[in-house]
């Protein structure tokens, strides 16, 4: 604990342009330390900031959001992954220090604090763009993370998600993770990726067949898949039999599994569910737009920027050393250590950069403190269920129906592999809410019976996901009102979810002796979806 208090001051105020009156930060008795102190006086506040907000939840036994983060896999599937992590849906295998909540904006009730904001200001907020200015202006942001108007979202792409500014960074349409990425709990967002010059190359040359043709070939490695559609290939111009069929086509829509890359990256194989070095990750993080139909979107303003690379491929092997390691230091209850690499972030120790960027107190994008970064590991570290320390990808809509800016409204809640129903449905029932806190008021009354249950038929007949997960204006206004006032205190370190009332879900303390969750209330669980569930369906009833 610092050895001094801090009265506060106008970084934890609500400018004046946005509010009637100006309302200060609700310190408690122990907690008048403003976050950037810590940071300033090189202090640790959080040393388990790598066990997020949602891991503090009540469940009473029984409302599980565990099981989407914590899974453990037969050794027979023989994944890189090897974390083994699903006893923590059972078990509290915390540190002490991890077992005191630390997450204090869970706690605070914002609904004094953003009462003073219009809600014409905060549109008018959340519609200005701070990356461009980001990336014109002293370089905040560094040049590989860098995409022309990608403020304006799906403009800133091309039909097939490739960057129309030739940075050959590619957005795909993905299914959002439950719950924390869902609009309607707080924020809207993409994801892009971008594999080295080699796999976007032939004989030295840029190629969009080989692009294309190399993207999926990493899908199919990752999801486990021999075949996929694809957009339009000229297999003559490649000379390569992309289809299977034995013969060369100008054009061809589907591809099935090559041992290797192809192009200038042939000597490169797929390895099982693993991305090649080189791999790049772009994801941001947004405001919830609403436009003057009240319709949601991804808004023009950043909460933030999310950067990764796979600096360095370790093989199967070679990861089950690391997780070992990860195993061996919780065991004998060490604190969690994290690499920082200065301006270029931090590393994960499974191969991987991470680097990220937040709004300051004015709302430019910064570059992220290191204890914010720490945070970043909690779930790109040791999380059973991830694929290669990642999630969205794994998620992406198959084949070439999944390149292009994300898109909710096309997008239908498909069950995930080995289950039956639609995934958010399933979530929604073993959560018993809509987030995993069990306070968003709104999704409770519109998917919810008076008794608690699920309307398990009225979710089945939503229209789509984005029918399903986004908020009305009045609740995306209010989300936006919220963060904003977490921008202006700067007290990220405190946490980052824009809840509008006090956690009455969470708990302040853990006690290890009481197991989370009844064995019945334990769940086997993939993150990937059965994108043709329907037609199975469909065939089924014939």
């Amino acid at each position: 604990m610092l050895p001094f208090l801090f009265a506060c001051s106008p970084a934890q105020q609500v400018e004046a342009v946005l509010v009637e009156q100006t309302n200060t930060y609700p310190y408690q008795e122990g907690d008048a330390i403003p976050a950037l102190a810590y940071i300033e006086h090189n202090e640790v506040y959080n040393p388990e900031s790598v066990i997020p907000p949602q891991c503090y939840t009540k469940t009473q036994g029984e409302n599980n959001p565990c099981y989407a983060c914590h899974q453990s896999y037969d050794r027979g599937e023989k994944r890189p992954n090897q974390m083994g992590d699903g006893t923590l849906q059972g078990n509290y295998e915390f540190s002490d220090v991890g077992l005191t909540n630390s997450w204090k904006n869970l706690f605070i009730d914002r609904r004094e604090l953003i009462a003073g904001i219009k809600d014409d200001a905060i549109l008018n907020y959340i519609t200005q763009d701070n990356y461009t200015a980001a990336i014109e202006g002293d370089g905040t942001i560094p040049s590989y993370m860098h995409i022309e108007n990608l403020s304006a979202g799906a403009a800133a792409f091309d039909e097939d998600g490739l960057a129309k500014d030739n940075s050959r960074w590619v957005s795909y349409n993905y299914k959002p993770f439950p719950s924390t990425f869902w609009p309607t709990n707080g924020s809207t967002g993409d994801a892009m990726i971008r594999l080295p010059q080699a796999f976007q190359q032939h004989k030295g040359q840029y190629s969009r067949d080989v692009y294309i043709a190399n993207l999926t070939l990493v899908e199919m490695a990752l999801k486990e898949v021999d075949t996929l559609p694809v957009l339009g290939i000229n297999e003559k111009a490649l000379g390569l039999d992309i289809n299977g069929d034995n013969a060369l086509s100008e054009q061809v829509t589907t591809m099935v599994r090559q041992p290797n890359y192809i192009g200038d990256a042939a000597d490169v194989e797929l390895a099982h569910m693993l991305f090649p070095e080189g791999t790049e990750f772009l994801h941001t993080v947004r405001y919830i737009g609403v436009d003057e139909n009240g319709n949601i979107y991804n808004a023009e303003r950043m909460k933030e920027v999310r950067y990764m690379q796979k600096h360095r491929f370790r093989s199967r092997e070679s990861l089950a050393s690391a997780y070992y390691a990860e195993a061996k230091d919780k065991h004998f209850e060490n604190l969690p250590q994290t690499r920082y690499l200065g301006e270029q972030g931090i590393e994960n120790g499974f191969g991987w950069t991470i680097n990220g960027f937040i709004e300051n107190e004015q709302g430019e994008l910064r570059a992220q403190h290191d204890q914010e970064l720490a945070f970043c590991n909690g779930c790109h570290k040791t999380v059973g269920s991830t694929f290669d320390q990642t999630f969205s990808f794994a998620r992406k809509v198959q084949g070439s129906n999944g390149w292009g800016y994300i898109n909710l409204h096309d997008m239908e809640d498909v069950p995930n592999i080995n289950e039956e129903q639609g995934e958010f449905l399933t979530y929604m029932q073993r959560v018993g809410g809509g987030d995993e806190f069990r306070q968003n008021g709104e999704m409770l009354a519109k998917w919810f019976n008076d008794n608690g249950m699920v309307n398990a038929e009225k979710v089945s007949k939503a229209a789509s996901v984005y029918e399903l997960i986004t908020p009305s204006p009045e609740r995306a206004l209010a989300l936006n009102k919220a963060y904003l006032t977490i921008v202006h205190e700067q007290s990220y370190l405190f946490g980052r979810d824009a809840t509008l009332t006090e956690a009455t879900n969470v708990l302040s303390h853990i006690d290890a002796a009481q197991p989370p969750l009844k064995p019945e209330h334990r769940f086997k669980w993939d993150m990937r979806l059965n994108w043709n569930a329907k037609e199975t369906e469909e065939v089924a009833g014939q």
